[in-house]
This record gives C-alpha cells, sequence and structure tokens, in this order.
C-alpha cells in the first residue's frame, strides 16, 4: 500500500447563509486547493464529494458531477458521500484508499453544505433525519435532545452533580469560542471571546439542561484537500502531511447502543482502527479536532478517543490540559462550536485545519508549537457514522 499525502487544502469561511451555490463554494475551496498544490484542475484524476442534504437544501441532486465539470475536472469520476455529519471524512478516506492501492495518484475530496440557508426550522427537521425515523423522531428526538439525554445519563453514570457538569460543559464553549474568535475561517471571529460560565449557564435554554451556547450553529460552507502517492508529493510540495491512519464504524439506532451509552462504543473502535495502522497511541496526539456538536459531546469523544478516563474529562478542561499547552490540543479552530458546522464540509475542515497547524500556517493565537501527529474525529447521526484519521508531518 502506498504513502498518501495531503499536498494542498482549501476552504471557504464557515457561516450564515451564503448566496453562493454549493457547487459555487466547493469550487472556491478546490480552486485554493488546487493552486497549493502546484497543480491545474486537469491533473486531478478523480472527485470524491461529502454532502448531506444537498437534494433538500437547493434541489440538487448528483452535485459531484456538476462540481467536477465547474473546477474544470471534465469527464472525471466524481463521487458523492453521504453520512450525515461525517460525509466529507467518508470521502477523504474512500480517497485516501484509491490513492493508497496505487489506482489514482492525484484525487481531490472533501465536502460542502449550506444548512444555514434552509433556516432553523427546515435544519432541523432535516437534521432529525439521522437519527432514527421510524422511532426517534416521533417521540419529539432532534440533536439536541439527544445530547441533553446523554447528559443527564452522564452525569447520573459518574455520579457528577448535574451542576457542576453544566459548569465544565461551559469551560468547553468557552475555549472554543477564544479560538474561533481568533480564526478568520470561522462563524464566530471576532465574537464571543468574552464569554464567562455564568452567560454560557444564563443563555436560554434549548433542550434541558443545554442551552444556546452548548450547541453548534447551522453553516454553510466547503472544504477540500488534494491527495496523492508520496512520488507525487515529493514533486509538488516541501511540506506534505501523510494520513497514516484511518479508522470507520457503523452503528444503529440510539437506543440500540444502550449497554455502552454515555460512551460511544463506535467511536472507540474507529479510533483504534487508526492508531493501529499509524502505529501511535492517544498520548502521542499533538492536536485533535474532533466532533463537539453540543459541549458535552466534546467530553464523551475526548475520552473515547483514549484522551482521558471516562468521566474525567470534564476536570481536564478545568485544568486546561485539552487546550494548547496541555496534554493534547482540542479543536484550536473553534471546533463545530465557533467555527461551524457545515454537516457535509465539516471533516473536511477538520483536515484542513490540521494541515494548517502542522505548517505553521494559522494564527498565532491559536498556532500549536511543534505539531507533528493530528486526529480527525467525526460523527454521523447519534452514532451511526464514526470517522477517524490520523495525520502525520512529512518533513523535519
Amino acid at each position: 500500500m502506498k504513502k498518501v499525502a495531503v499536498v494542498g487544502a482549501g476552504e471557504t469561511k464557515f457561516s450564515g447563509p451564503q448566496t453562493k451555490t454549493e457547487v459555487e463554494l466547493f469550487a472556491e475551496a478546490a480552486t485554493e486547493a488546487i493552486a497549493e498544490s502546484n497543480l491545474k484542475p486537469n491533473d486531478i484524476k478523480a472527485l470524491f464529494i461529502g454532502n448531506a442534504l444537498g437534494d433538500i437544501e437547493e434541489g440538487q441532486g448528483m452535485i459531484a458531477s456538476y462540481i467536477a465539470e465547474n473546477i474544470g475536472c471534465l469527464y472525471a469520476p466524481a463521487n458523492r458521500y453521504e453520512g450525515a455529519c461525517a460525509s466529507a471524512s467518508m470521502a477523504i478516506r474512500d480517497a485516501f484508499m484509491w490513492v493508497a492501492s496505487g489506482y489514482y495518484d492525484i484525487v481531490i475530496a472533501g465536502g460542502v453544505e449550506r444548512a444555514a440557508t434552509m433556516g432553523t426550522g427546515l435544519a432541523t427537521r432535516t437534521f432529525a433525519m439521522f437519527s432514527d425515523a421510524r422511532y426517534e423522531y416521533p417521540s419529539g428526538v432532534t440533536f439536541p435532545a439527544v445530547f441533553a439525554m446523554l447528559t443527564h445519563l452522564y452525569a447520573d453514570t459518574y455520579k457528577i452533580p448535574l451542576q457542576k457538569l453544566r459548569e465544565q460543559m461551559a469551560k468547553v464553549t468557552i475555549q472554543s469560542y477564544k479560538h474561533g474568535a481568533i480564526n478568520p475561517k470561522a462563524q464566530f471571529f471576532g465574537k464571543n471571546a468574552d464569554m464567562t460560565v455564568e452567560k454560557v449557564l444564563g443563555s436560554f435554554v434549548v433542550c434541558t439542561p443545554l442551552t444556546l451556547h452548548d450547541c453548534c450553529p447551522f453553516s454553510d460552507g466547503a472544504a477540500a484537500v488534494v491527495l496523492t502517492s508520496e512520488e507525487v508529493a515529493k514533486k509538488l510540495t516541501k511540506k506534505p502531511v501523510y494520513i497514516t491512519g484511518i479508522g470507520q464504524t457503523s452503528n444503529g439506532p440510539l437506543g440500540n447502543q444502550k449497554d455502552y451509552l454515555p460512551r460511544i462504543r463506535a467511536r472507540e473502535l474507529s479510533s483504534q482502527q487508526a492508531y493501529k495502522m499509524a502505529g501511535v497511541k492517544p498520548e502521542d496526539i499533538d492536536l485533535c479536532e474532533l466532533h463537539d456538536c453540543f459541549s458535552i459531546a466534546s467530553l464523551i469523544a475526548a475520552e473515547s478517543l483514549g484522551f482521558f478516563e471516562y468521566g474525567q474529562a470534564g476536570e481536564a478542561w478545568e485544568k486546561g490540559q485539552a487546550d494548547i499547552g496541555g496534554k493534547v490540543a482540542i479543536n484550536p479552530s473553534g471546533g463545530l462550536k465557533a467555527k461551524g458546522h457545515p454537516i457535509g464540509a465539516t471533516g473536511a475542515g477538520q483536515v484542513y485545519e490540521i494541515v494548517k497547524q502542522m505548517r505553521g500556517e494559522v494564527e498565532p493565537g491559536r498556532q500549536v508549537p511543534d505539531a507533528k501527529i493530528g486526529l480527525t474525529d467525526t460523527l454521523g447521526g447519534d452514532g451511526g457514522t464514526l470517522v477517524n484519521m490520523i495525520l502525520e508531518r512529512g518533513w523535519k
């Protein structure tokens, strides 16, 4: 199996409603990634694109084909991936395997979404399609409800008073906002840097006990990366970032996961696949972009990924062990909570962030010093799809 490198990365700003179409948004990110790679569109052999809700957002199906033509990759094979919030990560994982196999030597992968353009009502309803449509949604379960229930279960399982847990979760939010406020690509750039525990707890209740600032926003945006074989990468860049480990798992409805909850067993297995393939351990990871759709999701993810003991992630955030300079730098981009969550693009945005961090190309206030190994973590639905990828710096 060949080594696979990220040689270029591009990303639009993640934001509220944008006027550009999804084809135009992806083209913006792809053009940046291709130009950074010192390539031309006709060098790209195939496209792998995550997009969860384009048919509903714009009434546009088969979006990958239109994107290929629009960016100058005429007649290249183009596939669309749908795995809810993990769509782009699925696309990049599959692109990795095609290049590793030797079938292609240069491809582009990523994702795009206009979730914010739908508006809160339609976005909430369509997001709910990624939980169980027969039993969960008719019972009134949307994703805020899923993670509200997990918050209560987490408090009960680990015997943490709910008020204390809420204060720990507020620390997650404050850290995310701190980094997002200085990330020009983030939806909350220039905002919420003065967030306090009191402001988080005092914002309006979305689903008990989650408040507004416990929740990530709906977002529009796109991100793309160019993947090549090692041989090609050496000709194109002095700073290749190699994908050294991948993992993906699936699971059924939330109720069927009850034996492990609030742990997400699929995440544990997916990350273990990635760690084993890369030959690294959780303690080797310098930075992690994890799926913090809600503040409680950060605690659950950090524990499942092996960074902290179960029930102790909240204390880690309080002590700064999940921040830059701590045990592992989690979400220096601002994460979904502050950078934003354009569903089909989120996983590609995580890869973009890690590549830029390793190359030392982010703002000084959120740069992870000497980052060499990074991990992405993307969750689709309520644990139905999990994808993890490990990236390593390819130069000394």
